[in-house]
């Protein structure tokens, strides 16, 4: 029962990519993107009322090991979550029969730059695994971790260039915000909803921050 209701908010979700899982194939805009920014954002005032859902409690840190997050596995048709991210949200992407890009543009949306080498467009969790396992993710399994790190769906994933992956960390919003200013209300809803997809808490200056950036910036 407590896993069920973890993970209700978004059944749905999961329904359908285990569905396009089972039948091997990725859905993906073919078009040029230019500037993307993660599938579902939420209005201001959803992620307001998301943010007063939220369970306010200590973060409880001990036994962490990002390998209890198997992340970049695969989301059908070939392709790992990271490559598909990397095909979603890139400009002018080609790839080999691998699914790895082999060549496009992407912007990273935290320090509005753009890359052209692969290796430096990172893909970013933003809410990260150290995160969330202190947030409610450490009583989860390994299947759901794992569904976590890799979700597609959500805003939980972002391209973002090495430095400024580096610097965000694990940190949350009282500790760190993109330093282009253009996205940090996106940023602030994107945390807000994928804590509350998760059913995962905030520490009592996590919310007092989120709430000031969702006023500031929003």
């Amino acid at each position: 029962m407590h896993i069920v209701k973890r993970f209700a908010r978004r059944g749905a979700a999961v329904l359908a990519a285990a569905s396009l899982a089972a039948l091997g194939v990725v859905v993906l805009d073919t078009s040029p993107a230019a500037a993307v920014r993660p599938p579902g954002i939420p209005s201001d005032s959803t992620a307001q009322s998301e943010l007063n859902a939220l369970t306010v409690a200590s973060e409880q840190n001990s036994g962490y090991d990002r390998d209890l997050f198997p992340h970049w596995s695969s989301v059908g048709d070939g392709c790992t979550a990271r490559q598909y991210v990397l095909l979603r949200d890139g400009s002018d992407v080609e790839t080999g029969s691998d699914c790895q890009p082999d060549s496009g543009s992407w912007q990273s949306d935290f320090d509005d730059t753009w890359t052209s080498t692969v290796s430096n467009a990172t893909i970013d969790h933003v809410v990260a695994l150290a995160e969330a396992w202190g947030s409610g993710a450490r009583d989860w399994s390994t299947a759901e971790r794992e569904a976590f790190a890799n979700d597609v769906d959500s805003p939980q994933l972002w391209i973002a260039t090495t430095s400024v992956n580096s610097s965000k960390s694990s940190y949350d919003p009282a500790e760190w915000m993109p330093p282009n200013a253009s996205v940090r209300c996106d940023y602030v809803k994107a945390w807000i909803h994928v804590k509350y997809l998760y059913d995962l808490s905030v520490d009592s200056a996590e919310k007092s921050a989120l709430q000031s950036h969702l006023s500031n910036y929003c």
